[in-house]
């Protein structure tokens, strides 16, 4: 863990191999802790007390999305310098809980996604991100799905004669079987055909350039890259564009048409629960807290009664 500045370079370097002696080698941890180490460089902190500990953990929440599990990190530090460096450093409190806090998804227009997907196939790109782009972000687009659900595919979960694909292994432990449109089928074939040609030993769907799985950052770059090649804009505040931010749209999207076209939703959204691989019908629920004001008048309605018996025959 080099090119560490603050003057608690050498203590992490210590605690860092001493984790690894144990086994705990992740890269988040290594990620977290240089966080720290450069924010305590430069607000000058030298001890590991309350203020250093806390006043950093508030930073880091500034920009922190949804996951919040690099608490423990700072926490662990802290209880590993008490016991072999200063017994007066802070150990940060239970009071911090790390938890999962939903981020605020960034909405996106029509006019959005239409410039995403032409600008998609003519990015720059060495990498067969120049021809799966358009894919990956398709899927998570036109079926819901989450970024790593994308990412763990593999050629076997697509079935090119039926038309759809088999998600394994998402949070709800089961897995979902999910028909695709003969548009979205077309553009996986291609893709298939030219990564199988270049990659034939190939164990994930999509790939990096050496073969392997991609890269979760890379995913976020392909995605802006394409982003600014479409031209679009990028808030100054609030809410920024993310890879995530099509598995939103393809809620409320659904949501809204439910609206539109009369349908009951409080009916629909269990359908769509399962369809997401939602754990439940409240992380559904959340779309419609989050969703455009003119859908406000509807979350009250839809909280009391989503967990109604489901009428028979009522798919669409």
């Amino acid at each position: 863990m080099s090119t560490l500045t603050s003057i608690f370079g050498e203590d992490l370097r210590a605690y860092i191999d001493f984790k690894a002696r144990t086994g705990k080698t992740g890269r988040s941890r290594i990620h977290y802790l240089r966080h720290f180490d450069a924010w305590a460089t430069a607000h000058s902190v030298t001890r590991l007390d309350r203020a250093a500990v806390e006043g950093w953990v508030l930073d880091e929440l500034t920009r922190c999305s949804t996951h919040r599990s690099w608490m423990s990190y700072i926490r662990d530090f802290g209880r590993w310098m008490r016991v072999h460096r200063d017994p007066n450093a802070h150990v940060l409190t239970d009071e911090w809980k790390a938890g999962i806090v939903h981020s605020t998804p960034y909405l996106l227009s029509q006019y959005d996604i239409d410039a995403f997907f032409t600008a998609a196939p003519t990015v720059p790109a060495a990498s067969p991100w120049s021809w799966q782009a358009t894919a990956f972000f398709l899927l998570m687009h036109s079926a819901g799905l989450r970024t790593r659900e994308v990412k763990k595919l593999t050629p076997a979960d697509i079935d090119f004669t039926n038309g759809s694909i088999t998600i394994t292994g998402s949070k709800t432990g089961r897995d979902r079987l999910l028909p695709l449109t003969t548009e979205v089928m077309s553009i996986l074939t291609d893709c298939h055909h030219q990564t199988r040609h270049q990659f034939p030993e190939r164990s994930t769907f999509f790939v990096s350039a050496t073969g392997t799985a991609v890269n979760p950052s890379s995913i976020g770059i392909i995605f802006n890259r394409i982003w600014d090649h479409a031209g679009l804009a990028r808030p100054a505040t609030g809410p920024r564009p993310r890879p995530y931010d099509f598995r939103h749209h393809f809620a409320y999207a659904n949501i809204e048409r439910w609206m539109r076209n009369g349908t009951d939703v409080n009916t629909m959204l269990p359908y769509l629960s399962t369809y997401m691989g939602h754990s439940g019908i409240d992380s559904t629920l959340y779309y419609v807290h989050t969703s455009p004001d003119f859908m406000s008048v509807y979350s009250d309605l839809v909280r009391t009664s989503a967990n109604r018996v489901i009428p028979e025959n009522s798919a669409e």
